[in-house]
């Protein structure tokens, strides 16, 4: 009998020391994360103290906007063509079926500009140019030269994040455009594989059923998640570790959380959106 009760109470006690083991591994994580949001709020208050102060790099700032759009114009080209035939070619079916197919236009141009496009878009950015920019930056810790700029009293905030933050916030918008724009092309090609769509028709019916209300909160967010991508990516790579392991850490953790701020914002503006 006092066997069983020691065994007994050496199961209470072991379960008692893991529940305290999980109890304070979920403490301690919670606390990384509020130090972790806090760094980045930080850091993103530097980031906008330094866009405002004097000696902005515009050199730096118009190189990284052609290093934007030339490393991703042609993955951003293929997306937009795939989604716009993709959403033509699995509607159109459904509409013929209710004799509704001169709505096509219309429903793939407004999906194209307020959702697909957008969206799609920033998540390719954030893989592509998130996870280059924190590798980048991620690289220059591992070879101390951010620890070299600051011994020098240069700033790194101001000559390497300030002008890839900007680049990416306003390279974004313009590579939607040209993406929506090449959706509605692959459209009308699309709805011509198993049609006859005139092109003039079938733009005025795209576009006549646009409104400003698509067209400017679409165009308002996509500035959010370049911001979105850029300050992450640059984050990242500032606050990666020594070892040359560190810049491929700080790459792959750059585009998750990017991806998951993207849509995170995007629910956001769409809510905002339905209240105004």
């Amino acid at each position: 009998m006092e066997t069983t009760k020691t065994t007994l109470g050496q199961r209470v006690r072991t379960r008692s020391v893991r529940l305290s083991e999980s109890t304070l591994r979920k403490k301690n994580r919670f606390e990384q994360f509020l130090a972790g949001t806090a760094d980045g709020v930080l850091f993103t208050g530097r980031v906008i103290a330094n866009t405002f102060s004097r000696g902005f790099e515009f050199k730096e700032f118009f190189r990284h906007c052609f290093e934007v759009g030339n490393k991703s114009l042609g993955l951003i080209s293929v997306t937009g063509i795939v989604v716009g035939l993709v959403l033509t070619i699995q509607s159109r079916p459904v509409l013929v079926d209710f004799g509704a197919v001169t709505m096509l236009p219309g429903m793939v141009a407004v999906s194209m500009i307020r959702e697909m496009g957008p969206v799609m878009i920033a998540l390719i950015c954030a893989g592509k140019i998130g996870s280059s920019m924190g590798a980048e930056i991620g690289s220059m810790r591992v070879t101390e030269q951010i620890d070299a700029m600051e011994v020098s009293s240069a700033n790194p905030i101001r000559f390497l994040v300030v002008p890839r933050v900007l680049a990416i916030t306003l390279m974004l918008p313009l590579l939607v455009l040209y993406a929506d724009a090449l959706g509605i092309m692959a459209s009308w090609a699309g709805a011509n594989i198993k049609g006859d769509a005139s092109f003039v028709l079938f733009m005025n019916q795209a576009f006549g059923q646009l409104a400003f209300s698509d067209l400017l909160p679409a165009f308002i967010k996509t500035f959010f998640f370049g911001a979105v991508i850029g300050l992450v990516g640059c984050y990242k790579g500032y606050n990666a570790g020594r070892g040359t392991e560190s810049v491929g850490r700080a790459a792959n953790s750059a585009v998750v959380l990017s991806s998951l701020l993207v849509i995170i914002v995007d629910l956001i503006a769409v809510q905002l959106t339905d209240v105004i």
